[in-house]
């Protein structure tokens, strides 16, 4: 599947553009290709794009003061990723967007994503849709960290997403879900027993 068949696969799920529209935004994505560890966004700097993951993994984290990387989020095939509140503040960022391994992706600009919003309101109900779905993950996710043990989140997480335990390196799942990764380790020790 091409990378801009992923897109509108995606968004058939979510709303119907008809060819004019969907040529339209054709002609506004970019495709990029970057490597394992390339930075899309470093601290500082002012994020401007969307990234939709066509292939391979993003994460999106902070240095926090102890000298430790937090990961907020990671983005697989089929998933957006942006600094949601530099992108539309157009103030810098407090974070990082890094390749976890060979990444492909489409990226919408700022100026072109307005322009969208204008031109096909069924792209405005469409990223309107994953602005809920993102905001509801974050929600679930403090839930998780707040409510559950950490060997709960740790077994919800690798069954609610096989996958990202092939992708994600453990020092970052670790990250993620909260706990070091030595902590890590012992969980996955226990359940493999």
């Amino acid at each position: 599947m091409n990378p801009h068949e992923l897109l509108f696969s995606h968004i058939k799920r979510f709303t119907i553009l008809n060819e004019d529209q969907e040529q339209l935004l054709l002609s506004k994505l970019k495709y990029r290709k970057v490597s394992r560890k390339d930075f899309l966004l470093k601290e500082y700097e002012v994020c401007s794009n969307y990234y939709f993951v066509t292939k391979g993994c993003l994460r999106f984290y902070r240095n926090t003061e102890n000298g430790f990387e937090q990961v907020l989020q990671f983005a697989i095939p089929g998933w957006w990723l942006s600094d949601f509140q530099s992108f539309e503040t157009q103030k810098p960022s407090e974070y990082f967007i890094q390749a976890v391994q060979n990444t492909e992706m489409l990226i919408l600009h700022r100026s072109d994503y307005q322009e969208l919003f204008t031109e096909v309101p069924a792209l405005n109900t469409y990223f309107r849709l994953m602005m809920q779905k993102a905001y509801t993950a974050s929600l679930k996710k403090m839930e998780l960290i707040l409510c559950e043990s950490a060997e709960e989140r740790y077994l919800q997480f690798i069954n609610s997403f096989p996958d990202f335990v092939q992708i994600v390196p453990q020092y970052m799942l670790a990250s993620f879900l909260g706990f070091t990764p030595q902590f890590m380790s012992m969980l996955r020790a226990k359940k493999e027993l």
